[in-house]
This record gives structure tokens, C-alpha cells and sequence, in this order.
């Protein structure tokens, strides 16, 4: 998840969105879905939502574009921390399927050096 700026050339305005990328399996090529958050403040640098579907604190309010990253950033660093729980479990699982099949194959190469005797 990411936030993404964008400037309409005609009007001036800098719409903000919230960015979630995944791969289309159909195209075979990565796409991202989009949900508008609101439009930047040229003054103030606030976000104000715009309709329903912005982001607002508790009481209603906007919430600054600082508050809005640090949220996003935060966000990232919790997958980027499951992301890497994952790994070290799909680690460990890995080293014990070699151990496995390392036995199988000393056994079958055993099995094979009795068989050519």
C-alpha cells in the first residue's frame, strides 16, 4: 500500500489516492487498484477528503498529509516485519526438505552401489 499523488493539469488540483498493487494473473502484468482520499490544500498542505470516501480523524477532521505518510509508512513496516516472519518459516521449512531429501538420495545411492556390486 503506498500513497500516490496525482495533478490534474487543467484545474490544478493534486488528488491523492491510496495505492495497492497486485498481479493480474489474465495480462500477466502487475496493476494496481486506487481509492481516492481527497485533494491536497495548496495553502496548508492538509488533505481534505473529498465525499465519503476520505480520510478523517475521529473528530471529522482531515488529517495532514504528514499524519496520512506516517500512517502509510507504518502500515509498511508491519508487512515488511510479516513478510519477514514468513520468510524465516518458509526458511526453516526449506532446510528441512533438503535434510530429507539428502537422506533419500544417500539412501537410493546406497540402495544403487549394492545393486552394481
Amino acid at each position: 500500500m503506498s500513497i500516490v499523488k496525482s495533478k490534474n493539469k487543467k484545474t490544478g488540483v493534486t488528488y491523492v489516492y491510496e495505492s495497492t498493487s497486485y498481479w493480474d494473473k489474465e495480462k500477466q502484468q502487475p496493476r494496481a487498484h486506487r481509492r481516492l482520499i481527497g485533494k491536497i490544500d495548496e495553502e496548508t498542505g492538509d488533505i481534505i477528503p473529498t465525499g465519503k470516501s476520505g480520510r478523517r480523524d475521529p473528530n471529522g477532521v482531515a488529517k495532514p498529509i504528514e499524519q496520512v505518510l506516517d500512517d502509510t509508512i507504518q502500515d509498511l513496516k508491519e508487512q515488511v516485519y510479516e513478510q519477514k516472519v514468513q520468510i524465516e518459516k518458509l526458511s526453516a521449512e526449506n532446510d528441512a526438505l533438503k535434510k530429507k531429501n539428502e537422506k533419500i538420495l544417500k539412501a537410493f545411492r546406497d540402495a544403487l552401489n549394492k545393486f552394481e556390486d
